[in-house]
C-alpha cells in the first residue's frame, strides 16, 4: 500500500494482512521475543491475521525501534497491542515515547483497553517538517530518524509491542478493526446484580412447610368440624349405661 512507509511483525516472521499491508520479520537484537499469545484465539480479527497480535516484543526495562523517515509529512504511528498473559487491569502498563522527547502514551494498560486476547490498535499522528518532529502541537528537532520506545511504567509489568506500522496520511484513512461484540466486553457486576432477584424468586417458589399443617382449635371452622364427634359420644353413652346395668 502507498500509504505504509514501515510495517514490522514484532516478535515473528513476515505477513501479508487482510488489507494487504506487508510487514517485515523481526530484526531487533534488544529485547525479548515471544510466541506465548499462539496459544489464544484473537478476538476482532481475522484468523489469517491473529499472527500479527500473538507475536511480540517485550523487555523488563525498555526497548526501542529506530525508522528511518525523512519526507516531510502527515504521518501516523500505528501500533498493535494484545494482553495475552494477565486476567486484569492494572497489571502490564507502560509508556511510549517518539525520539525520546515526546510521550505519546503516559500508561498504556492494553487489558483495560480490551481486555484479554483481544486485538487493540493505537494511533499516534504526527508531522515532519523542516527539521522539526511535531507531535501534540509540540516540535523536537529531527535527523531523519523516528525513533519508538517502549519504557517500563513504574513497578508494573514488561513493556511490550506486537506489531508496528508508519503510516503516511491521517487516522482517518486507516482501515480500523471492527467493534468490540458485547461478548467481548462483558458487564461482570450487571450480571451478578440481575441474577440476585431470580435466585431469590426461585427460593420462595421451591420453598416447602417443614410438616402437616395443624389446624388452629380456636377457629370457628375447627369447632364445627368436631361437631359429629360430639353426636358420636352422645348416642353411645346410653348403651354403655345400659351395659353396667347387668
Amino acid at each position: 500500500m502507498d500509504h505504509v512507509m514501515y510495517a514490522i511483525n514484532c516478535g515473528g516472521d513476515a505477513h501479508t494482512d487482510a488489507n494487504g499491508i506487508r510487514y517485515r520479520k523481526d530484526y531487533l537484537k534488544s529485547g525479548i521475543t515471544s510466541d506465548y499469545g499462539r496459544n489464544s484465539f484473537i478476538s476482532r480479527v481475522s484468523r489469517e491475521d491473529m499472527a500479527l497480535y500473538q507475536t511480540e516484543r517485550y523487555d523488563l526495562n525498555s526497548f526501542s525501534y529506530e525508522i528511518d523517515l525523512v519526507d516531510d509529512g502527515d504521518y501516523v504511528l500505528w501500533m498493535k497491542f494484545a494482553e495475552v498473559w494477565f486476567n486484569a487491569p492494572n497489571m502490564k502498563v507502560f509508556q511510549v515515547l517518539l525520539n525520546n522527547e515526546h510521550s505519546v502514551i503516559d500508561e498504556l494498560d492494553i487489558f483495560a483497553k480490551a481486555g484479554r486476547a483481544t486485538a487493540h490498535d493505537e494511533y499516534i499522528p504526527f508531522q515532519i517538517k523542516n527539521g522539526r518532529l511535531v507531535v501534540k502541537s509540540r516540535s523536537s528537532s529531527y535527523s531523519g530518524k523516528v525513533k519508538v520506545t517502549f519504557e517500563k511504567f513504574d513497578n508494573k509489568d514488561n513493556p511490550k509491542i506486537n506489531a508496528i506500522i508508519i503510516w503516511k496520511g491521517s487516522v482517518d484513512q486507516i482501515p480500523k478493526l471492527p467493534p468490540k461484540s458485547e461478548s467481548e466486553q462483558p458487564e461482570v457486576e450487571k450480571e451478578v446484580e440481575d441474577e440476585k432477584p431470580t435466585k431469590a424468586a426461585k427460593v420462595k417458589r421451591t420453598l416447602k412447610p417443614s410438616g402437616p399443617t395443624v389446624l388452629d382449635p380456636y377457629t370457628d371452622d375447627q369447632s364445627s368440624s368436631l361437631m359429629p364427634l360430639f353426636i358420636a359420644i352422645a348416642a353411645v353413652i346410653p348403651i354403655i349405661f345400659c351395659l353396667c346395668r347387668f
